[in-house]
């Protein structure tokens, strides 16, 4: 008699997608509880969430093709015009935290400071984000085995819960919504995970250059 396969999910096959996004939002949240100094949270929660993704490069390396995308970069574009350009005219959640690196008081500091942010946001942020979400989790709520669920598969009910998810993860949750749409439909159309990257990291990049330049520092 021959047994049935199991087909329930490895323990294993889920740490590449949710390790380093647990560990960046522990830092986010569970940190400020331990009295650890604001200024020293972006560097540390940067760093380890790096650490976490060299390591787990090579379970994740097949989803992330490099390749020139224009339609990425474009649509990059729009998320920051979206992101900006909706300002005020709808209720946030709660307050932003307003990081503002020049209250270090040290000049020196403030520039690592802001070059911290700067990458770790455009280079970093979207590498973990659109693990988890992008990839992870559409397809989880597809099949709890997801890796069964070829990359860039389409269902309504997925769409529209993690990019209803993925805007409640940001104060500014209705271009956050909208980014989320954006985001999947790249990932529909290339069937790679570098597209969104590649999107969410030009976003990321601009409201850091925004930020700097036009002293906004409540984006952050």
């Amino acid at each position: 008699m021959t047994e049935a396969k199991d087909n329930r999910p490895k323990l294993q096959s889920y740490l590449p997608y949710v390790i380093p996004f647990l560990v960046f939002a522990g830092f986010t949240y569970l940190v400020p509880w331990f009295n650890m100094s604001r200024f020293l949270v972006y560097p540390a929660k940067t760093l380890s969430v790096l650490v976490l993704l060299v390591f787990f490069w090579p379970k994740i390396r097949r989803e992330i093709r490099p390749f020139w995308d224009m339609n990425a970069v474009m649509a990059g574009i729009l998320v920051f015009a979206i992101w900006i350009g909706l300002e005020g005219y709808y209720p946030q959640l709660g307050s932003p935290s307003g990081f503002n690196p020049h209250d270090a008081g040290n000049t020196t500091y403030t520039v690592i400071l802001i070059a911290f942010r700067i990458c770790g946001a455009a280079l970093v942020v979207p590498v973990i984000e659109e693990l988890f979400w992008r990839s992870f989790a559409l397809r989880f709520l597809m099949d709890s085995n997801f890796t069964r669920v070829a990359l860039g598969s389409f269902s309504w009910f997925s769409f529209m819960a993690i990019s209803v998810a993925f805007g409640l993860e940001h104060h500014r949750w209705l271009p956050g919504i909208l980014a989320g749409m954006i985001y999947a439909l790249l990932l529909y159309q290339r069937k790679n995970l570098f597209s969104p990257i590649l999107a969410h990291g030009v976003t990321n990049l601009l409201l850091g250059l925004h930020v700097v330049v036009n002293q906004a520092w409540n984006y952050w």
